[in-house]
């Protein structure tokens, strides 16, 4: 007799067998693992996060509305979503899970993830947290106004090797910390 596998509370995925008519017996089979999921449209450290989950076993998931480079990697996988404007935002919001870990540089997004629980670190290695999303919403509504008014130019600064080097030590923190 084969079996079925449920997913339950906590992440701990459990093999139901049967032990005789009217029985059925719970074996668990594995503690549930974080995951990883990148919105991979223009993300410039894609490279970097399959390097961290790599290192640390965890399945990385980029959405995308195309344009993913595929990959032999059973760890590796790639969500292409409709064109919509918040598709790949929603896909990620739908799936992921409270201590999965979110790389986004969408601060809606990165809100949305933050009420759901999980760990969201942007590109340049800043973490949104409960305690900084707040500030993050508030200032990209600031800056989008003054764009949309004339007071600024809206260029955004240039990405960093000091960005790269901040955004690898804070995944590999963030990883260690939602594996506990």
């Amino acid at each position: 007799m084969g079996g079925e596998e449920v997913r339950g509370a906590e992440g701990l995925t459990t093999h139901l067998t049967g032990g005789g008519p009217g029985s059925i017996r719970a074996a668990p089979m594995a503690i549930w693992q974080p995951a990883i999921y990148v919105d991979a449209d223009a993300c410039p450290v894609k490279d970097e996060v399959v390097t961290v989950a790599e290192r640390h076993g965890l399945v990385v998931t980029f959405v995308s509305n195309g344009g993913l480079r595929p990959s032999r990697d059973p760890m590796i996988r790639n969500v292409v979503v409709s064109k919509g404007a918040d598709a790949a935002d929603d896909w990620i919001v739908e799936n992921a899970r409270p201590n999965d870990i979110i790389v986004t540089a969408d601060i809606p997004l990165a809100s949305r993830a933050v009420a759901l629980g999980a760990h969201v670190l942007g590109p340049t290695g800043r973490p949104f947290t409960p305690e900084t999303i707040g500030m993050a919403v508030a200032m990209r509504d600031l800056k989008q106004h003054l764009r949309e008014t004339g007071e600024s130019k809206g260029y955004n600064a240039a990405f960093t090797p000091r960005d790269r080097s901040a955004f690898l030590e804070t995944l590999d923190r963030l990883a260690r910390q939602s594996k506990k």
